[in-house]
């Protein structure tokens, strides 16, 4: 299961600005979020992957920061997203992710690339990569950036299937932490442990831009 810590204490040790994978991760799992209509979850729950009414021919977000989850479903509250997701998924995995990603805009400082490489590689790879601004619990956008990645293909499938160790529906959790998620009430709101999550290699760091 998750591991919940109070808000106030872990935004004091949390980068303030820059690019940051705020995660809550082990030697082994990393945790993501998706969030999405009843069907679709009750199938991913019972299943312990992701299928039936969910399709593998389109591309599918994943979210390792809990408070930009938040912010895209409202707190579960938007449509077809009032079922919130939390998926352990292997490290492993996410690490393949993280060293395919392409950018969904050309940057090349981090890559080196020319515009007609970053087009090649964008319509090759199988990951696109979007730096956002992070959220705090009332939905207003800080100066810390968050990560979000976009599978497809053979990746998607993978993720959807291989490489999911359990899949949890926090639902509940995120709808009774939301009556905390003002600042009046924010010495009472408790949110996913995360912390700043480094990936292996160097050459991954430098091209996602990790600041």
């Amino acid at each position: 299961m998750l591991e919940w810590r109070p808000y106030l204490a872990q935004r004091a040790g949390w980068p303030r600005t820059g690019r940051h994978i705020l995660a809550q991760y082990d030697d082994e799992s990393v945790i993501v979020y998706q969030a999405y209509r009843a069907a679709i979850a009750d199938w991913a729950i019972a299943h312990q992957q992701f299928g039936g009414p969910w399709k593998f021919d389109r591309m599918s977000w994943i979210k390792p920061n809990f408070l930009w989850m938040m912010y895209r479903c409202g707190w579960a509250t938007k449509r077809d997203q009032e079922r919130v997701l939390a998926i352990r998924m292997a490290r492993d995995g996410f690490e393949t992710i993280l060293a395919q990603a392409v950018e969904t805009r050309h940057r090349p400082d981090a890559t080196g690339w020319s515009v007609q490489e970053y087009e090649t590689a964008g319509k090759r790879t199988e990951v696109r990569m979007q730096w956002d601004p992070d959220h705090n619990p009332t939905g207003a956008p800080t100066e810390r950036r968050a990560i979000q990645l976009g599978l497809r293909r053979a990746t998607l499938r993978q993720f959807a299937t291989d490489w999911i160790h359990e899949i949890f529906d926090i639902t509940p959790e995120v709808q009774a932490h939301h009556a905390n998620a003002t600042p009046s009430r924010y010495e009472a709101l408790q949110t996913p442990f995360e912390r700043p999550y480094t990936p292996r290699y160097p050459a991954v760091r430098t091209r996602l831009r990790l600041a």
